[in-house]
């Protein structure tokens, strides 16, 4: 059962300000590859999709005068500490599975090494979200400045919930006949 849904986060205007900040059309992307590795790697889809949806809300800091500034953020890159945080902060607040949004937000620490001095181990969940960003990524931070409008946003995201709805249910009855 979801006790949060991709529409639920991007109604609160908390959300919204980070996902804009950071690029809402990569991060809606970044969620449809997700579901789709997702179903591929047999990951929960729920958990992977709100992880994607919401990896890089820690990228506000990283903003020069309303422009994302690449060079900065690659200097003193910390989103992905930043943007757990947040995350599950809001989830826990919107009615999320303690436990899921724990999960979630780890995928979101793990999402990127940018910020470790080694190399991250990643569980499968983590990995899913890790790939999913960089189907998305584009040189020079590009696909942060790509544009959705939040009408689109709503569609792509109600769409988005619909197949993790179904995928979830079909998932349930296997478990269910098993």
């Amino acid at each position: 059962m979801r006790h949060v849904t991709l529409s639920d986060i991007y109604q609160l205007p908390f959300a919204r300000k980070y996902l804009k900040r950071a690029g809402l059309a990569h991060a809606i992307t970044v969620a449809r590859h997700a579901y789709y590795f997702a179903i591929e790697y047999s990951v929960n889809p729920d958990l992977a999709t709100k992880a994607a949806l919401l990896h890089d809300i820690g990228h506000y800091t990283w903003y020069r005068n309303g422009k994302w500034d690449y060079n900065l953020y690659k200097q003193n890159d910390i989103h992905a500490i930043k943007g757990a945080e947040r995350a599950h902060k809001m989830l826990i607040r919107l009615g999320e599975d303690p436990v899921g949004a724990k999960e979630i937000a780890v995928a979101i620490l793990f999402h990127t090494d940018s910020y470790f001095l080694g190399t991250v181990k990643r569980n499968a969940l983590q990995e899913v979200v890790a790939m999913a960003d960089e189907a998305d990524e584009e040189p020079g931070g590009n696909h942060h400045y790509k544009v959705i409008s939040d009408q689109e946003a709503a569609s792509a995201l109600s769409d988005l919930d619909q197949l993790v709805e179904q995928s979830m249910t079909t998932q349930e009855e296997w478990q269910k006949s098993v």
